[in-house]
Parts: structure tokens; sequence; C-alpha cells
């Protein structure tokens, strides 16, 4: 012997990282579980409007169309910070970049087709009025 690791001895890390993973938040929840009181009344259970007494039923329906509107700002949100590391990066060189009948950079071109995805996506909400307050 050399004296050189096992290829097990890599994944031993990994595991204990993985179990301890697992066992933590079990322990955790048991613990809570286990050392908070119970001890359930009606006062407890009801909503909490800023102490004063609620006036209707805390369930209220809502509009479909206030998941989609919802739905479609998060993913042109999320498409804004996807966005702003590349604008850093190539804007130095932007002009750099481009030929004039085609592209030289294939993240230019990965790019182009990412926004070209949410373009269409943004079209397909427009044309099925998810942006249509109502």
């Amino acid at each position: 012997m050399t004296g050189e690791p096992l290829a097990v001895d890599y994944y031993i890390p990994i595991i204990l990282f993985l179990v301890m993973g697992a066992i933590v938040p079990i322990v955790a929840l048991a613990a809570v579980k286990i050392i908070s009181p119970l001890r359930p009344n009606r006062r407890k259970a009801s909503v909490y409007e800023g102490g004063l007494k609620p006036v209707r039923d805390p369930k209220i329906r809502f509009n479909v169309q206030y998941y989609l509107f919802a739905i479609v700002f998060v993913i042109f949100d999320v498409e804004v910070l996807f966005l702003y590391p590349w604008i850093y990066v190539y804007a130095s060189e932007f002009m750099k970049r481009f030929v004039i009948f085609g592209f030289i950079n294939m993240a230019v071109i990965e790019m182009v087709l990412f926004i070209a995805v949410l373009v269409v996506g943004l079209l397909y909400a427009i044309k099925k009025e998810a942006l249509r307050w109502v």
C-alpha cells in the first residue's frame, strides 16, 4: 500500500452530510412536538386580525385571474434576475459580439433564445388574457 486513500474514503463526507441532513430536521421537529405545550382552545383557533374580532369568514375565494397574473409576474421577475449577470459581463464588449449577418459568440445566441422563449410566453399570456386585471 502506498498510503493513498481508497475511492470509498472520498464519499464518506458526502454520506455523513446526507445522513445529518436527514437526521437533524427529524430530531428538531420531534423535539418541538415533545417539548411544546398543547393547550388548544377556541380563542387560539380563531383568525388573527390585529386584536379585533373577525368580521367575516377568513376563507375568501380569489379569482383565478389573480393567480395567473402573479405567476406571469414571477416568471418575468426571474427573467430579469438572469439578465443582470449577462448584461454585466457582456455590456463592455457588446458591440464586439455581433457581426453584420450573425452572431459571433454562442452565449449571445443562447441569451437571445432565452429571451425569445420568454417573449413567446408573454405573447401566450396576452393571448389568453392572463394579464388583464378583472
